[in-house]
């Protein structure tokens, strides 16, 4: 495929990405209130990302890759999976992308009554955070090492379901499931990022607050997406 081509690829999937896994967090996981049957909590949001990458996954990975996330990009590179130079243009699509799904989500969002976005509360427009911005209250340690770790562990299952001997045609779904068990487990720690773009395209909107601790998100992912992209280079590769 075209340069092109590909990254209105990661463009549209990582748009779809935020409107998707966002939109759930801003609009359904407390529809109605605390306690209200309707909204969907932390599980429906942990699905929704899930099921908006496997989706997404089916739709471009025969284009693009299916990426949609810097540290994905950033990881493959590291294993060996992607070219060093496009690197820069990938990411610059999935930060647009996001930003795009973000200022629609923030349109959608606000024409309900009473809308606005505290920025001193955690979570606020689906924003990561840690410390007093963290669901949970959880340290910037505890962050940053649960954002490495799960951001790692997310690039083995990507770089091994996407293996030439890997059961064909089931990536999307071993990498959607992934993702949902990674909300699963962190959203109470950070809201779940393990990835740059999404954590941006949220951040602009939410205030001073989350945009301080951005530098996090964008750290965090990349170094996690690094280690896991070279250890599964190592783990993955075949012998001579």
């Amino acid at each position: 495929m075209s340069m092109g081509k590909r990254l209105a690829a990661e463009f549209l999937g990582t748009f779809w990405l935020v409107l998707g896994g966002c939109g759930s967090a801003v609009l359904a996981a407390k529809f109605g209130g605390d306690g209200n049957p309707l909204g969907i909590g932390f599980l429906g949001v942990a699905l929704a990302f899930g099921l908006t990458v496997l989706t997404g996954a089916y739709a471009f990975g025969h284009v693009s890759g299916a990426h949609f996330n810097p540290a994905v990009s950033v990881g493959l590179w590291a294993g060996g999976r992607f070219p060093a130079r496009d690197l820069l243009p990938y990411i610059v699509a999935q930060v647009l992308g996001g930003l795009l799904a973000g200022a629609i989500l923030l349109q959608i969002a606000s024409g309900a009554p009473g809308f606005a976005i505290d920025g001193s509360q955690a979570g606020a427009f689906a924003s990561n955070g840690y410390g007093a911005l963290s669901p949970g209250g959880y340290s910037v340690a505890a962050a940053f090492l649960c954002e490495v770790v799960l951001t790692a562990v997310f690039l083995v299952v990507i770089m091994g379901a996407t293996h030439g001997k890997a059961p064909a045609g089931f990536a999307p779904i071993a990498i959607g499931l992934a993702l949902t068990l990674i909300h699963l487990i962190s959203i109470p720690v950070t809201n779940t990022s393990v990835n740059p773009a999404r954590s941006t395209a949220v951040a602009v909107f939410a205030g001073s607050g989350a945009l301080g601790q951005l530098w996090l998100f964008w750290l965090a992912p990349l170094l996690g997406g690094m280690i896991g992209g070279i250890a599964y280079k190592w783990i993955g590769a075949e012998p001579r």
